[in-house]
């Protein structure tokens, strides 16, 4: 959490990615990220990079020495000589290739390097308690966090550590090759590539900042283009019972229109950029030969022979046209520079997002330590949760859903919820488990929300990726259970489901199965339920989890969990599940709601539950 620390003083998101202060900012906290220490992987291997480059640049320069030296042999006519030169040009042509192929290497191993490490530290802080849940439905401040994990930062790893070591290292080789134009041109040879450099650079920065800019609007089109396909993938079927072919076509065509209108204008400003930098590669040549020209003109080399002219002119050429493309060298970097940008600031602003979320959910954080600290303690093993005069509606909304709740979950007491569809049966879960912030009033836990003690099946049942064996014990891992096959087969076969086992091949195939594609509504509700019974909470919270199941399959579902001594705390419709709880409760129109027993009980009987009547109303 302490790597998070750097994004707390951030400014809040922007929508717009510009290279500039803020870009800047959020890039520096971005490095503090991959360059956590002198002495981490990156950091070293950044180091031994700079170091190949380095001798890649002494290689360049005595190869463009060369060429003066073959001009020397062939004027002077000089075999000997000239074999010589071809065994050292040789040489260090093939040093240099192989030099280049090893910068290539570690250069890829330092973006592998780098997104590991941005990405588990997103994960990290992604995958804390319920923020992905708050992140992608409630609070959707930004776009497509899948895609930034996944794609933007790819893009900017791989991009910047192309672009690292030349910015690190031109400067220096600017200084070195200015130091040699000037001594063998004067002052017209470095004076006119700096002011060339200067121009371009200037005009160069005024093109990138709207290329960026489309750059970072083109990644939020190519993740509302790809989320639409998913969507259809996800609910292919449901899509087809409607043979919603046509609007849907309609509505991915608009999806992809948007993601091209915005490519154009990226390419057309991305045609002006490069306009400017290849001007600036050819201007440079020619200003070579225009620096050269100079001295030679005004006889400041009449004294030399011819050959000695010749190579003498050949590494005037190699020090002026290597400083020229020291400075274009920069310049071409500007369009790499323009996906870092655009990539830097989303991920900036991913890491910004999660960390304010992150602070608000510990403000607004409902299970207090007091509380914790008594579920730990388990002082009284009976109760389970307390709902005290609990308020809650929809997020970012006025609309209430229930006013002041008063409910006590006990040992063995079932609840039913029950009500109009929308009126907040489901909410009051959320707002149990933490997805939803109470407006007032609190859940005293007595059993720990997310332990064991509580499970939640929701209405949609999720599934993971992996084996059968991984969807039963979810969402614990192999090193989190003790190995119980026995157990496993058992409600398998007692639910109907050994034919999962025979499509597989066994509870630990992975068959690399799209579980929701392979399995019916009720097969995956009935999963559910194995996965409940093999944990055995003391609680299960069954949000219309049998709606899919026919009725006996239901009654054995009910009949195994009071088996297993689980408390149902449920959502239902279905008259029939009655008879397996106790109490009822209604939530009605306007916030308000009644707690009745299902059966008749005495007021003795009620009493436990905090209840003075037969029936309370709000």
């Amino acid at each position: 959490m302490q790597s998070m620390e750097v994004f707390r003083e951030s400014t809040p998101s922007s929508h717009e990615a510009r290279f500039d202060l803020k870009f800047l900012k959020r890039f520096l906290k971005i490095c503090t990220l991959i360059f956590p220490s002198v002495k981490h992987p990156a950091s070293l291997l950044t180091f031994l990079l700079l170091i190949i480059c380095f001798l890649q640049q002494v290689l360049t320069y005595f190869i463009g020495l060369v060429p003066g030296k073959f001009f020397k042999t062939l004027n002077d006519k000089d075999e000997d000589g000239f074999r010589s030169v071809l065994v050292e040009a040789l040489l260090l042509v093939l040093s240099k290739a192989f030099v280049l192929s090893i910068q290539t290497y570690v250069s890829s191993v330092i973006y592998i390097t780098w997104r590991k490490s941005i990405c588990t530290k997103l994960h990290n802080i992604y995958f804390t308690d319920i923020l992905y849940y708050k992140l992608n439905v409630l609070d959707k401040s930004i776009d497509n966090p899948d895609q930034r994990i996944t794609q933007d930062v790819e893009r900017m790893c791989s991009t910047f550590s192309k672009v690292l070591v030349p910015l690190i290292i031109t400067p220096f080789t600017i200084g070195y090759y200015t130091y040699k134009c000037y001594v063998a041109s004067g002052f017209v040879g470095p004076v006119s590539c700096v002011v060339t450099f200067i121009f371009f650079t200037v005009i160069n920065k005024v093109l990138m900042t709207p290329a960026a800019k489309y750059f970072y609007r083109q990644e939020k089109m190519e993740g509302n283009f790809r989320f639409k396909h998913m969507q259809i993938r996800t609910f292919a079927e449901s899509a087809a019972f409607y043979r919603a072919g046509n609007i849907e076509k309609e509505k991915t065509n608009e999806k992809l229109n948007s993601l091209l209108s915005t490519q154009h204008k990226l390419i057309r400003w991305e045609l002006a950029l490069n306009c400017s930098i290849n001007s600036a590669d050819y201007i440079g040549s020619i200003l070579s030969y225009v620096a050269i020209a100079v001295p030679i003109f005004l006889g400041s080399y009449n004294n030399l022979t011819p050959g000695k002219l010749s190579a003498l002119i050949s590494n005037n050429a190699f020090f002026s046209i290597y400083l020229i493309n020291c400075f274009t060298t920069l310049i071409d970097q500007a369009v790499e520079i323009t996906d870092v940008v655009g990539a830097g600031h989303r991920i900036g602003q991913l890491f910004e997002e999660l960390f304010r979320l992150k602070v608000k959910q510990a403000e607004d954080d409902n299970f207090k330590e007091g509380n914790l600290e008594m579920s730990q303690l388990r002082t009284d093993k009976i109760r389970f949760l307390d709902f005290k005069s609990v308020t809650y509606g929809l997020p970012k909304s006025s609309k209430l859903l229930c006013r002041d709740l008063n409910l006590r979950l006990e040992e063995s007491t079932n609840i039913l919820v029950t009500g109009e569809s929308g009126c907040g049966k489901t909410s009051l879960f959320r707002t149990l488990f933490g997805l939803w912030t109470l407006r007032s009033g609190s859940i005293e836990d007595y059993i720990g929300i997310g332990s064991r003690d509580i499970i939640c099946l929701p209405q949609k049942p999720y599934f993971t990726d992996g084996t059968l064996r991984d969807q039963v014990i979810y969402p614990l891992q192999d090193s989190d259970v003790v190995p119980d096959d026995a157990k496993i087969y058992k409600y398998l076969e007692l639910l109907g489901l050994n034919d999962l086992l025979d499509r597989l091949g066994g509870l630990d195939v992975d068959a690399g199965w799209n579980w929701y594609d392979e399995m019916s509504p009720g097969e995956m509700q009935r999963l559910s339920f194995v996965r409940l019974f093999f944990h055995e909470p003391r609680v299960a919270v069954l949000d219309e989890s049998t709606s899919q199941v026919s009725q006996a399959m239901e009654e054995l579902l009910y009949r195994t969990c009071k088996e297993l001594k689980i408390t149902v705390f449920s959502i239902g419709h279905r008259s029939t599940i009655r008879q397996f709880h106790d109490m009822e409760l209604v939530i009605g129109p306007g916030a308000v709601w009644s707690l009745k027993p299902i059966h008749l009980m005495s007021v003795d009987e009620l009493d436990p539950l905090g209840i003075n009547n037969a029936s309370i109303d709000n």
